[in-house]
């Protein structure tokens, strides 16, 4: 009788990101923090930035979700870990799904998702210095 498995093939760089994933965890004191989720799938990642010169000096991810999720947000922060926001900001889920040796396409939602909470730091994160600079404390 075969046992029954996940019905996706993942990748031997998906399963490394997966398995020991070296970005996990959070950044007591981030710059930005931001959250995303998936209704349909129930995913929910979390992002933390610190930025340094334009440049994002340290990133972190906490996500729940399967193992796609999981390598995607690993991935994001290998990606652009010491790229400048700019940079950052042009990553697709697109190059992150390649640089993780593909991902089956009903998983391919979970590079958006790891994109759109990078995006969504690094927006907060603009936000946050512009209102400062507004209010002269910088």
């Amino acid at each position: 009788m075969k046992q029954f498995n996940e019905p996706t093939m993942y990748s031997k760089k998906v399963l490394k990101h997966f398995q020991n994933p070296k970005y996990a965890g959070d950044i007591k004191d981030a710059d930005a923090v931001a959250q995303v989720g998936n209704m349909k799938c129930g995913d929910v990642m979390e992002m933390f930035i610190k930025v340094e010169n334009g440049k994002i000096k340290d990133i972190r991810f906490k996500t729940y979700g399967c193992a796609a999720a999981i390598a995607a947000s690993d991935m994001v922060c290998e990606f652009v870990k010491g790229k400048t926001l700019e940079q950052a900001m042009k990553v697709t889920h697109a190059q992150i799904a390649k640089s993780l040796g593909g991902l089956p396409e009903m998983k391919m939602h979970c590079s958006s998702l790891a994109i759109a909470a990078l995006k969504k730091a690094i927006i907060q994160y603009r936000n946050k210095t512009a209102e400062t600079k507004v209010k002269g404390k910088k």
